[in-house]
């Protein structure tokens, strides 16, 4: 069942709708190209640049630098979302090679930039978090805009800088690497690649994590906090819950075989 958040965002009456965002396909890997997958970092800037370290320590041993996927929602509920997105929105150095997908959490956030009315909803969607890691809280939003939400436009563009929300415009949704799908939230099983929804990708969990995709693809997703990585049918979850657990799971891909750095 989608929540009422989702619904909100998702046909939040005047606001237009969001155009598709991008997909990308790759081919096979090579048997000495290695694929990293790095979980949901919700604002958790120390364990990204841990995970990172870790990506860039392994690779060494590889001729070939390989890629690193991120599965998105990089903002909300932990402390530091917009040094996350300043880290993300920079070109990573010669040492890592790196895909950011867009989360629900960045969809969401996006949206709320451009239609800031819905400020309560965000807020309890974890937002508050991410208000206050660009150095504002949401009562002095809300008491200095009198609640107008065009006010309120005006000064969220003075404290999120300009290249963060193009950041968040830019994020593809999906990446497919020959028998890899790497999504944030996962797939409507059985429906063709080609039919999936933005919205399922971002957001989806039943029927999906039950049933997996019921497609000949292996789907890398977040989304669903687990205590530890699920290896399942069809799919595997590395959402650990980082902004409460500390831990943010990295998963490596090699020679087709899959395992947690």
């Amino acid at each position: 069942m989608k929540s009422i958040l989702q619904r909100l965002f998702r046909q939040g009456g005047a606001r237009p709708a969001s155009p598709p965002r991008r997909r990308f396909r790759l081919g096979e890997p090579g048997s000495d190209y290695p694929l990293y997958a790095i979980g949901d970092v919700h604002g958790c800037l120390d364990q990204l640049l841990d995970a990172e370290r870790r990506i860039r320590a392994d690779a060494r041993q590889y001729e070939k630098q390989g890629l690193t996927i991120l599965l998105g929602d990089y903002v909300d509920r932990g402390p530091r979302s917009a040094a996350v997105l300043e880290h993300l929105a920079r070109p990573a150095d010669k040492t890592l090679k790196r895909v950011p997908l867009c989360g629900n959490h960045d969809d969401v956030f996006l949206q709320f930039l451009r239609n800031p009315g819905q400020i309560d909803k965000w807020l309890e969607f974890g937002g508050r978090q991410t208000l206050l890691s660009y150095g504002m809280d949401a009562e002095h939003l809300v008491s200095r805009s009198g609640g107008d939400a065009t006010l309120m436009r005006t000064m969220l563009r003075e404290i999120v800088p300009a290249h963060h929300v193009e950041f968040l415009e830019s994020l593809p949704v999906l990446l497919e690497v020959g028998d890899y799908v790497f999504v944030h939230a996962g797939l409507r099983p059985e429906i063709p690649m080609e039919e999936q929804r933005d919205e399922d990708l971002m957001w989806i969990r039943q029927p999906f994590l039950s049933k997996g995709p019921m497609l000949p693809k292996i789907v890398i997703h977040g989304h669903t906090p687990v205590d530890k990585p699920q290896f399942m049918a069809g799919r595997i979850g590395i959402d650990t819950g980082a902004y409460y657990s500390g831990h943010l799971a990295v998963l490596k891909i090699i020679d087709g075989k899959a395992s947690i750095l």
